[in-house]
């Protein structure tokens, strides 16, 4: 709850890596990577995109991000994401070069303000504005998601409300004398000045707050039971959920496009991925400025794009 209140759009990667219809965790032998470095591992792989090594000298311990210069033994697993066990194997190198990052940038810690509206029994583990389900009506989805959207809908009337005169005159005349419509672009327009996640029990609710815009949501009960399904198919798949979840360690992140590339700059997605390693990163996918949805495990990997800096990437990295 708590990453995907700090980083909007990452509920929506979880949804998908959890899901069965894209792209999961997958733990396979590949006995011809015996004595290859992780960095050249990286790059193997067509349709997959290495995340982490199982190490069998350390009884199967899995390592996530591992070091480029990590070493693969007899007996190693490479942890992958990818859109089904068989659809992925090893190809020859491609020749990439990732160059240089554009600048040495330093992200810095600010300090942040987060607005709880609700209160439930595990509160005590969290530490924006996040709205959380109704615990007295958790039996109920509708219910607790009708509260949950009341509670949005009241403080984005406050916050649309409390726009400078400036900004709301200049919505005024940007719509015109035309009132239609007029109150949901307030709401648009006070969305833009704060990050609101509202945890939602029902899935037929995310289909009004994604048509809304006014508001980024975490689907709890259902992220719940897709992490319990991947689990019980593949139960190594705990250890890298766990990691992923926890307080330290590995977690998913997404990041400024400007932290490896330059405004329009032509790179592959595996010389992003290079680059990205000189920050002891993964990257595992991106979503476009212009994209309501991430790309993970895109295709096409060593074909050259065009980026934008307002594009952001997803990444597997130590949490800072």
């Amino acid at each position: 709850m708590i990453q995907c209140a700090r980083q909007p759009g990452l509920a929506q990667i979880w949804e998908d890596i959890l899901g069965f219809e894209n792209c999961e965790f997958y733990i396979k032998k590949w006995p011809q990577f015996h004595g290859m470095q992780f960095e050249e591992v990286l790059i193997s792989f067509p349709d997959a995109i290495p995340c982490g090594i199982k190490v069998a000298s350390s009884g199967g311990k899995i390592i996530l991000n591992p070091d480029d210069s990590y070493l693969l033994q007899e007996g190693d697993e490479v942890l992958v994401i990818a859109e089904d066990d068989d659809s992925y194997a090893p190809a020859p190198l491609p020749m990439v070069q990732g160059g240089n990052l554009p600048k040495n940038i330093i992200i810095p810690k600010t300090t942040e303000r987060i607005l709880f509206c609700g209160w439930r029994r595990d509160m005590e583990d969290m530490i924006l504005i996040l709205i959380l389900a109704d615990e007295s009506v958790e039996d109920s989805a509708i219910q607790a998601d009708s509260r949950s959207l009341a509670t949005l809908l009241l403080i984005r009337d406050i916050q649309a409300k409390r726009l400078p005169y400036r900004e709301a005159m200049a919505s005024k005349i940007h719509r015109g004398s035309s009132s239609q419509g007029s109150w949901r672009e307030e709401m648009q327009q006070a969305s833009d000045k704060s990050v609101i996640i509202s945890e939602i029990l029902d899935p037929r609710t995310k289909n009004l707050l994604s048509m809304s815009k006014i508001s980024d949501y975490v689907l709890s009960n259902e992220l719940v039971s897709m992490a319990l399904a991947m689990v019980a198919e593949d139960r190594q798949i705990n250890d890298v959920l766990e990691e992923l979840f926890a307080e330290e360690g590995n977690e998913m992140q997404i990041r400024g496009a400007d932290l490896y590339l330059c405004e329009g700059e032509e790179l592959s997605f595996y010389e992003v991925l290079l680059r990205a390693r000189q920050r002891r990163e993964i990257v595992i996918g991106y979503r476009l400025a212009n994209a309501e949805k991430a790309i993970i495990n895109p295709p096409a990997k060593t074909e050259r794009r065009r980026w934008s800096v307002k594009d952001v990437f997803v990444i597997i990295a130590d949490k800072e």
